[in-house]
């Protein structure tokens, strides 16, 4: 492995960072004192321009090459925490009820500030960096709120690169390969209003929870008997509410969760499918069922030419030994997909100790992938900006 030896220098300095974020999570559209911290480090890192505010809370750095005008390369890292509690024993843990980065996005956050912090000590390269940092990656829309607001039309960039921790991966390893590499999402709330009646006479009411339950199960034949098997999809019911009382029927009951697919085409008959299923159920039920389904993450396709450039750049870091670009598509989303979708770019996965994994209460992020990360993004940078 060859971290780039000054951001290895700076180790320390990353790793204290990194703690203080973790120590004070902030969730989607809330990170004040993430962002401001991350203004002001740019500032002293000198930077040419720091904005602040876009699509809510997020940062956007500039630094200009020594060469004078020339391509502007992307680096972008996620901001905000998860709305859970955390449930380990580090002297840095959160201090936040229900805010904790069981994700990893504080690593994130630290990397870029650390390629920031390299790049603007050693700016012989032609063109632009701009660093965006950005609020809201957990389900609420932050990249489409920072592109709402122009981030590309503002600060144009020709190419953009992101990444994320993973644990899943050994320490060192990177998996980066062009194509679509992340599902897309939609998030589902449906209501149920039937009649409710005391619990000792249910022929009087129109039973709540028998409506769910119904509904559940007809839902979850949708992708084994609708949707083609070679198009991968999940439907998965994650939340299902109803009642208050031991001797009451309840007339109201809901149900939540997600879809996750590869083709746009398989989302969209999963979204109709479900539909017409809820509008059979209530009519079979005589109740009534609103559904309400939110498009919330696009698939995230890393173009071809960038994950070579992304390839190269990791395999200088950790050795073309460790970088795994077998085709690894997983059902996880990214709301970074939007930002490919305007400007091409990839997306890599960074490999670090520890056997919890993500968006679990007990996840640990190693701080020995901090140098890896921030050397990783530098590096894209430079070469993606050489003479």
């Amino acid at each position: 492995m060859t971290i780039i030896p000054e951001i290895e220098s700076f180790k320390a300095d990353l790793t204290a960072i990194r703690h203080d974020l973790h120590a004070h999570p902030e969730i989607g559209f809330e990170e004040t004192r993430t962002a401001a911290i991350v203004a002001e480090a740019l500032k002293s890192y000198g930077l040419d321009e720091v904005h602040t505010g876009l699509g809510g809370t997020g940062v956007v750095g500039i630094l200009k090459g020594e060469g004078g005008a020339g391509r502007r390369i992307g680096l972008r890292a996620d901001m905000d925490a998860l709305p859970m509690d955390e449930l380990t024993n580090l002297p840095y843990r959160s201090t936040n009820p229900g805010r904790f980065h069981g994700c990893g996005h504080d690593g994130h956050t630290t990397m870029l500030l650390g390629a920031a912090r390299y790049l603007a000590r050693n700016r012989d390269f032609t063109g632009t960096v701009v660093f965006v940092f950005q609020p809201a990656e957990e389900g609420l829309g932050g990249a489409r709120a920072m592109l709402a607001d122009g981030l590309f039309e503002r600060f144009p960039c020709d190419e953009i690169y992101g990444l994320h921790n993973m644990p899943d991966l050994d320490i060192g390893e990177v998996a980066v390969f062009p194509g679509k590499a992340m599902a897309g999402a939609s998030f589902f709330d449906i209501a149920i209003k039937a009649r409710g009646s005391h619990a000792a006479m249910p022929h009087n009411s129109k039973d709540a929870i028998v409506i769910a339950m119904a509904l559940a199960q007809n839902l979850q034949t949708i992708v084994s008997r609708n949707v083609e098997p070679l198009k991968p999809a999940v439907l998965s019911i994650t939340k299902m509410n109803s009642g208050s009382a031991y001797n009451v029927i309840p007339e109201e009951a809901s149900l939540a969760g997600t879809i996750r697919f590869f083709h746009d085409d398989v989302g969209e008959l999963v979204r109709t499918r479900m539909r017409e299923i809820a509008a059979g159920v209530a009519q079979s039920y005589d109740c009534q069922i609103d559904v309400d389904i939110r498009d919330v993450f696009t698939v995230l396709e890393n173009d071809e030419a960038a994950t070579e450039a992304l390839r190269e750049a990791a395999a200088e870091i950790v050795g073309t030994d460790h970088v795994i670009t077998e085709p690894r598509p997983t059902m996880g989303s990214e709301d970074f997909a939007d930002m490919l979708k305007a400007v091409p770019g990839s997306y890599c996965w960074v490999g670090h100790g520890g056997t919890v994994p993500l968006h679990n209460p007990g996840f640990i992020l190693d701080d020995e992938i901090l140098p890896i990360g921030a050397s990783l993004l530098a590096r894209i940078a430079e070469k993606r900006l050489a003479a």
